[in-house]
């Protein structure tokens, strides 16, 4: 089936009342109230489910919650995460059950803030933090190791307590 193009006048083949359609849409936002946020100073309301940057937390007596199960290693779609599984100190009450990350590593730069990570973390240890400004001057500066991690994660409160001291 073949689609016939209309005939066109000579006054829309000069393409101005495109140019006039386009002039007077334009002319019709200008009266709009402006709005400019000092970006620094004020930080923007963040709303609806954002996802942020993937951060580790500790819980409430200091120990690392990740039990270095890989689980968010396998699910992350640009492979973003690496997980280094070590061993726990042979003095605390969950070494002969648990694993600790030796190194957990993610790159920044490769996150697509999918939040799969989250999701899949049977132990709540990897949480999605609201702050959208990470920035560095080289890629190292944004491959996030560990330490940085528990830093920017901090301390959560949560519902599994697996090897609480009673």
């Amino acid at each position: 089936m073949q689609v016939k193009r209309p005939k066109l006048t000579i006054w829309e083949r000069t393409y101005i009342p495109q140019v006039l359609k386009g002039l007077w849409l334009t002319f019709k936002h200008i009266p709009k109230k402006k709005f400019t946020r000092q970006y620094p100073e004020e930080k923007p309301v963040l709303y609806g489910d954002y996802r942020g940057a993937p951060l580790l937390v500790k819980d409430p007596e200091g120990r690392v919650k990740c039990v270095a199960c890989q689980l968010c290693e396998f699910v992350c779609p640009p492979k973003a995460i690496r997980i280094t599984p070590g061993s726990r100190p042979d003095d605390a009450p969950d070494a002969n059950v648990e694993k600790a990350p030796e190194d957990f590593v993610i790159d920044m730069l490769r996150c697509i803030y999918c939040g799969y990570c989250e999701e899949v973390c049977p132990e709540e240890a990897i949480y999605l933090q609201r702050d959208f400004a990470l920035a560095g001057y080289k890629r190292e500066e944004l491959q996030f190791h560990k330490e940085k991690l528990l830093e920017l994660g901090g301390v959560r409160e949560d519902s599994i307590w697996k090897w609480k001291n009673k």
